[in-house]
């Protein structure tokens, strides 16, 4: 009888799972290796690495250059403080940058053409003398008070009307009781340059004006303008 007890109770023992000891580990499962992710980890790691270090290079190469802060008519000179500051540009050899070092020969010379308020400088931009467009030609004018509008400035597009009976003509001129003939020397043409206040005789208020005329017209205009016979009218168009 015990050893049929015995017996059972060892088949009850042999059926149960055997259980680990204190301080062992359940073997783990072996891990899939995907040395294709691992790859693409690094590649990853390289391109960033790589594209730190270019913008650190560009951000060295960088130079300080000229920009127009104000529209630079023909025939007139940048000036700091006026009409040019600096910016930082990235440094290409292809383009003539005019670097903010090189500002004080700069305004030493002129716009061969209306340098736009917003651009950078280029060498091209600028040269010794004014380049007249094909078919144009610059005429100074000295006006007196009341032959020309108070607020005229470079850049504007004026007509040329002939005085007549001493008396300055055109409407939009600043002057009062004018007369004179209805047809104008010089329809449209661009104002390249005015005196300022400091330039102009205080005395009597003359303003030297230089416009930016067609050819066929100069002859009237400066015949006029020797005898002080002229006045300018602001008037709406564009002469280029």
């Amino acid at each position: 009888m015990k050893i049929q007890e015995r017996m059972r109770a060892g088949n009850n023992r042999s059926t149960a799972p055997a259980q680990p000891t204190v301080g062992e580990r359940l073997p783990a499962p072996p891990r899939e290796r995907k040395p294709a992710l691992a790859a693409l980890a690094v590649l990853l790691i390289l391109l960033g690495a790589l594209g730190a270090t270019v913008l650190v290079l560009r951000a060295g190469d960088r130079i300080e250059v000229v920009k127009v802060t104000k529209e630079i008519p023909a025939g007139e000179s940048p000036a700091e403080g006026t009409n040019i500051q600096p910016m930082m540009v990235a440094e290409d050899s292809s383009i003539h940058y005019v670097k903010w070092e090189q500002r004080e020969a700069l305004s030493r010379l002129k716009a061969k053409s209306t340098v736009p308020a917003g651009a950078v400088a280029v060498g091209e931009m600028f040269g010794a003398k004014e380049s007249l467009p094909a078919g144009k030609a610059s005429v100074g004018l000295s006006l007196k008070e009341g032959q020309y509008p108070a607020d005229l400035k470079p850049g504007d597009t004026v007509a040329a009307y002939p005085v007549v009976s001493g008396t300055a003509t055109g409407k939009g001129s600043s002057g009062s009781g004018s007369s004179g003939s209805g047809s104008p020397l010089v329809a449209a043409a661009k104002v390249s340059t005015v005196t300022t206040k400091s330039d102009a005789t205080v005395s009597t208020g003359n303003q030297t004006v230089t416009l930016l005329v067609p050819q066929d017209e100069v002859a009237a205009l400066a015949s006029a303008a020797s005898e002080s016979k002229v006045v300018v009218v602001r008037v709406t168009g564009d002469s280029n």
